[in-house]
């Protein structure tokens, strides 16, 4: 399982060409090898191909805009064999707006195009997917929907443990399915005056600094097939995002991940 970092990390630093590259740079200082490119500015494909390349780093999946993967599913898929992508990611979705079956008229052509490309449309997951529609689980029926070929989850551990599910037995019952899955922690920060609020004091940290069982999700992703472990930290609570993602790096190094 090899390490990679998620670029809506430093989204803030990663909003015109002369920052992307600086940026792109810094990561593969780190010692990255492998990125997901999300919640960049606007970058021309070729040119993102050749900034990654001359650092040594390569795209494994994205984020993508929903509304053009549905309305030209053809050039997306173009696009991202420019950039060498086999992984095509919808970054946020929500299912209750539109039910399970709205979902699927929009994305199963899409799945159907990515997939004729050697492409492969990916669903990330929030907590909401943990919730129950009709009386069964979001994420149980986009896996009854959807098949291992049309689409395949990028499991985000944090949000797993956010939405009261457990990140080590969803790994091992989405075995196959997900080769990409997001790392990061999840610390507690109190609040005297919220005492009893729900949700209270919940921040993302860099991986191993915080609450979650990292060994047991380390282990569950190594039985389950992930190829890569992708660190991911929204909101770095004020701190150097690039130190945060050194700082992950590092832990998972420390547990035989591979650069």
């Amino acid at each position: 399982m090899y390490i990679g970092a998620q670029l809506y990390t430093i989204r803030e630093f990663m909003k015109d060409e002369a920052s992307m590259a600086e940026s792109l740079k810094k990561i593969a200082d780190i010692g990255y090898r492998y990125v997901q490119v999300s919640g960049t500015g606007p970058y021309d494909p070729q040119w993102m191909r050749e900034e990654l390349d001359k650092n040594g780093l390569v795209c494994v999946i994205t984020h993508t805009n929903q509304e053009r993967m549905i309305r030209e599913p053809e050039a997306v898929a173009k696009e991202h064999e420019i950039l060498g992508t086999d992984y095509i990611g919808i970054g946020m979705y929500d299912i209750r707006k539109v039910g399970i079956d709205g979902f699927a008229e929009r994305f199963k052509p899409v799945a159907e195009c990515f997939k004729r490309h050697g492409k492969l449309l990916m669903y990330h997951n929030h907590d909401l997917e943990f919730e129950k529609l009709d009386g069964e689980l979001i994420m149980d029926r986009l896996l009854e929907t959807f098949s291992a070929e049309e689409m395949g989850f990028t499991l985000d551990t944090f949000w797993v443990q956010a939405g009261g599910a457990d990140p080590a037995w969803w790994l091992r019952k989405l075995a196959g399915r997900i080769p990409c899955v997001h790392f990061k922690d999840m610390g507690f920060r109190s609040n005297p005056e919220e005492a009893f609020s729900v949700g209270r004091g919940r921040i993302m940290l860099p991986v191993g600094e915080g609450n979650m069982n990292n060994e047991a999700i380390i282990a569950a992703a190594l039985d389950s097939g992930v190829k890569y472990a992708l660190v991911e930290q929204d909101n770095c609570n004020g701190e150097d995002p690039f130190d945060c993602l050194r700082r992950s790096y590092r832990y998972l190094i420390a547990q035989g991940l591979e650069a």
